[in-house]
């Protein structure tokens, strides 16, 4: 039977990754479809907004949540095959990280630094490689929420 403890830091991961998870499937299901429509112009200024906005500190503790509580279950748990559950959890939300930091981040700032230039361009240069690497942080996250609330079923 796990610790009271061991299962406060379970439900917090959980409940941040699923957070997490519908905030990146927001984007990808409602957001962006929906602006996609704009004319380029509206298009990168709403995205602007977007990027300006994001990391608050509501989403930088969700961002750093869905690290650091799983990383407790994992190496502060009771081991077998939750650990393993929660331990593939943190690796998918690790991979959706390096994605946002090596890819997504420096779209955005290539974005903010098009301001006032040609926004045809540069929403070529951001929307379809912006939203190829949103599919693959959404997957992961969806992923590691899964896998959390795998290990909670067990509780």
């Amino acid at each position: 039977m796990p610790s009271t403890l061991s299962s406060s830091f379970l439900a917090l991961a959980v409940i941040t990754t699923g957070l997490y998870a519908g905030f990146m499937l927001t984007f990808l299901i409602a957001i962006m479809p929906g602006i996609a429509a704009l004319p380029d112009e509206r298009f990168t200024a709403a995205m602007r907004r977007f990027n300006e906005k994001v990391p608050g500190p509501a989403f930088l503790l969700l961002f750093l949540g869905v690290i650091v509580l799983p990383a407790v279950v994992v190496f502060g748990g009771d081991g077998g095959t939750d650990r393993v559950l929660a331990g593939a959890a943190l690796v998918c939300a690790v991979g959706g990280h390096l994605i946002t930091i090596a890819g997504n981040i420096p779209l955005n700032k290539a974005l903010a630094e098009s301001e006032g230039g040609d926004d045809s361009s540069a929403r070529a240069a951001f929307e379809s490689p912006w939203n190829r690497l949103h599919r693959i942080r959404t997957v992961l996250s969806l992923a590691a929420f899964a896998l959390l609330a795998a290990v909670g079923a067990d509780f």
